[in-house]
């Protein structure tokens, strides 16, 4: 007698809505509308201005709303304009200066309220932080109030100690209007830096400190050999950070100087902004400005990662 063959069946598959994803997969599906609309808030800017660069674009085409297509115009003469090298001169010195005061001052004072242990303080906090709390625009007014050439509370100050005979015009100098800017902004920014750097120490082992002060190394060499190694990768990313942002930098610019006297406090962003909202209001040629300043940032960007890569893998 033939035994009669079992057949059996797959068990019928669950619906692609109804089965598990995995914590990848959800994490991504979770955040497709976040993206979606960061893709539209910042990518449709960015692409409108890679096809107003490459157009002959002023008020009356705004107007008519069409443009003439001319190809890479645009950026020979943005190229081609002195001002444009003269603010990418300022730029560079600017950016040079704040990110290496902001590098060492934040070293300093992160190990200075490590070492005190005072951060824990509220006050401390409160007074660390409160520069980074007040908009750029309105760091720069409150400094433009300092700085004023006939009651300006520095000039009284420096008159008072007996350290000036005369009112000196900080912004209006061609010779200090720069790095006069440079202070506020390095006020307003430092406290990022010091927040990265004393998380950074935090994190080093004390055991490190300890033998190395059985093996008899004072402070410096402690510093050296401890510290500044293990400060390394958090340094290059506020170099990479603050060096994109001080690229950029505007506020301070225009509540403090307006790019004067003359030239002297025009940067890159400045530029572009003159030549894009001042007559003849070449939008075209602001927007190829704006992404020659764009590649700029990102291949000081690309090196400083390729430096940090290398270190780390060495």
């Amino acid at each position: 007698m033939s035994t009669p063959a079992v057949t059996i069946g797959r068990a019928p598959r669950r619906p692609w809505y109804r089965r598990e994803m995995s914590a990848g997969r959800f994490a991504f599906v979770m955040n497709v509308p976040t993206l979606l609309c960061l893709g539209l808030v910042l990518g449709y800017p960015v692409i409108y201005a890679a096809y107003l660069s490459v157009h002959r674009v002023g008020l009356g085409q705004l107007r008519s709303g069409v443009f003439a297509f001319n190809g890479w115009d645009n950026y020979g003469r943005v190229l081609e304009d002195p001002l444009f090298w003269v603010a990418l001169k300022n730029t560079g010195i600017f950016t040079v200066v704040t990110v290496g005061s902001e590098i060492v001052l934040a070293v300093l004072i992160a190990l200075l309220i490590n070492q005190a242990g005072i951060w824990t303080s509220r006050v401390t906090r409160f007074l660390i932080l409160l520069p980074y709390a007040i908009p750029p625009i309105c760091n720069g007014l409150i400094w433009s109030f300092l700085y004023s050439f006939q009651f300006g509370f520095l000039n009284r100050i420096l008159f008072t100690a007996g350290l000036i005979d005369n009112p000196i015009n900080w912004a209006g100098n061609p010779d200090t209007a720069l790095y006069a800017v440079t202070v506020p902004y390095i006020w307003r920014t430092l406290p990022f830096a010091i927040i990265l750097v004393h998380a950074a120490l935090q994190g080093i082992p004390r055991d490190l400190y300890e033998q190395a002060a059985i093996d008899g190394a004072n402070a410096w060499h402690r510093f050296r050999h401890i510290t500044l190694p293990m400060l390394q990768q958090i340094i290059a990313i506020i170099l990479i950070l603050r060096t994109a942002f001080a690229f950029a930098v505007f506020e301070e610019i225009l509540a403090i100087t307006q790019g004067g006297p003359g030239d002297a406090t025009w940067v890159a962003a400045w530029y572009s902004y003159k030549i894009t909202f001042s007559p003849p209001n070449n939008f075209g040629m602001g927007s190829a400005s704006a992404f020659i300043l764009t590649l700029m940032i990102a291949a000081i960007a690309l090196v400083y990662m390729r430096l940090i890569y290398r270190r780390v893998t060495l």
